[in-house]
């Protein structure tokens, strides 16, 4: 399993995925609005959606857990 956090404070604009979708090592999973610019998180592996953590217009701090794959 592999927990994706947050690189940085921001909103979130976007979640790309849902859970049980198949990801591949650097696909798009959730855009980030931080200092008015968009930032996109990427899977850090290949696997499989297990579980969403926020949801649009939810504010995140640094590290916070976005969503877990396995």
């Amino acid at each position: 399993m592999a927990d994706v956090l947050a690189p940085l404070a921001g909103k979130i604009l976007a979640v790309l995925v849902e859970p049980g979708a198949k990801v591949e090592e650097d696909d798009e999973l959730i855009v980030i609005e931080a200092l008015k610019m968009e930032n996109t998180v990427y899977a850090p592996s290949a696997g499989t959606v297990k579980e969403i953590k926020v949801k649009i217009g939810d504010s995140v701090e640094d590290d916070t857990l976005l969503l877990v794959l396995e």
